[in-house]
């Protein structure tokens, strides 16, 4: 699955913020769809597992990172963390931290994510500054 995102678009929005909530739980599989939506454009690709099962307690989402690194997250209330290190896989034996939020678990792995935030930053400054902001 392909998510249109432009990038000023993922630096001002916040996944949390998007997501839906059902009494006091956040429903994951709704917030890994606003996660992918708000880093697509930093990464080759991504999109939601549709093979492992997701709840409203934990969705997992499949991440090739610009460095061509795959990845199975995992979302919960914990964050994020990796869950293996292919698609639509979970690793039982991997213990891998959990992090708050998919730019701090995405800086950590990718040094081309870091990179595309970076630039589209800088755009998105660039633009403000051009229109008089």
């Amino acid at each position: 699955m392909e998510v249109d995102c432009q990038p000023e678009d993922a630096i001002v929005s916040s996944y949390d913020e998007d997501c839906v909530q059902l009494g006091d739980v956040k429903d994951m599989r709704l917030e890994a769809e606003a996660v992918v939506s708000d880093v697509m454009f930093a990464v080759t690709e991504m999109y939601v597992s549709s093979s492992l099962n997701s709840a409203s307690d934990v969705a997992y989402i499949n991440v090739e990172t610009r460095e061509r690194n795959r990845y199975c997250l995992e979302l919960t209330e914990a964050g994020l963390r990796v869950a293996s290190y292919s698609f639509d896989h979970v690793d039982e034996d991997l213990s891998s931290p959990y992090h708050e939020t998919v730019y701090s678990l995405l800086d950590t792995l990718s040094p081309g994510y870091r990179e595309a935030f970076g630039n589209a930053l800088l755009q998105r400054l660039e633009r403000l500054k051009q229109n008089g902001h």
